[in-house]
């Protein structure tokens, strides 16, 4: 039988760490300069802690490449300062995946426009 959750599950609550430290780092530790202005929006963990993926967006289009290697380059600065302000028995291993939702939910909402937009055709 299983307990009833209380509140945030630990998976959860070091997730949303995660998110929470890695933004920061990258917003005020990130040195590199091909890095562009970038936002984290979600970390998945594996139940283990050994792997976490770290969905972002990139705020132009045309940097989202060069970020994409700023990103694998400082994966593991990153990791090793993350170790330094989260206090997990293992640190997971970072892996950075460009997250389209926002761009699939702008399209798909532009796409709603412009059905709207049509005037029906009378007979």
């Amino acid at each position: 039988m299983r307990k009833p959750q209380r509140g945030y599950a630990r998976q959860d609550r070091v997730k949303e760490q995660i998110m929470r430290e890695l933004a920061e780092l990258v917003r005020t530790s990130l040195k590199d300069p091909r890095a562009g202005f970038i936002t984290i929006n979600e970390v998945d963990v594996t139940r283990d802690y050994s792997h976490a993926t770290v969905y972002y967006t990139v705020l132009d289009d045309s940097t989202r490449e060069i970020t994409e290697e700023a990103l694998e380059h400082s994966k593991g600065y990153l990791r090793s300062e993350l170790a330094k302000r989260i206090k997990l028995f293992r640190i997971p291993e970072l892996h950075f995946k460009y997250d389209e939702s926002l761009e699939r939910g702008m399209s798909i909402s532009h796409l709603i426009e412009q059905v709207a937009a049509e005037k029906p055709v009378e007979d």
